[in-house]
């Protein structure tokens, strides 16, 4: 069940996640050629941390047993869907997302993944890739969310590059399980 806030954004969970090596997950989107971080829509009673759970075990396989949460961004990141993606005669009217990201480190393994569990699958591959490539390539209306996700998460990998003069100055991440 879709849930749009009163303001026509979906709540959403954004899901950043990291391996040993310091790379991040992204995933093909299946038939496509388009990259991005798991993502998924926060349904009616759920909690962001259990959307966050069911949409990564859907999405890449993963278990809570599978990963660490690190952080979360401390409020909702929102971007707007392009005029030609709002679907004008659904009701309610969704104009974009509203996300909260969690980043996460993989505890488990790579053999833990598991693309074709969601129905229909989101991914058809994936990769480890650096840090900041999902900013450049991303969907171009999601590359502000991608900057602003990273920004202030980024203390919780790298803290030497907490003070980036090219992020903006967001409230620290919200640090969990510390």
């Amino acid at each position: 069940m879709q849930v749009i806030d009163c303001d026509g954004y979906r709540p959403n969970v954004g899901i950043i996640l990291c391996n040993g090596e310091q790379q991040l997950f992204w995933g093909k989107r299946v038939g496509q050629d388009a990259w991005q971080f798991p993502q998924g829509g926060i349904q009616k009673d759920e909690t962001p941390e259990e959307a966050l759970f069911r949409e990564l075990r859907e999405e890449t396989g993963l278990l809570p047993e599978h990963v660490r949460i690190l952080g979360v961004t401390r409020s909702w990141l929102r971007y707007r869907l392009p005029a030609r993606m709002v679907r004008r005669r659904q009701r309610p009217v969704c104009v974009g997302q509203k996300q909260r990201w969690f980043l996460l480190q993989l505890t488990g393994t790579e053999a833990d993944f598991r693309l074709d569990l969601g129905q229909p699958p989101e991914f058809d591959a994936w990769r480890w890739i650096d840090y900041w490539r999902p900013v450049h390539e991303v969907v171009h209306f999601k590359r502000d969310v991608y900057r602003r996700a990273l920004c202030e998460l980024v203390p919780l990998m790298f803290p030497e590059l907490a003070r980036d003069p090219g992020c903006p100055r967001p409230a620290a991440p919200r640090r969990v399980g510390s």
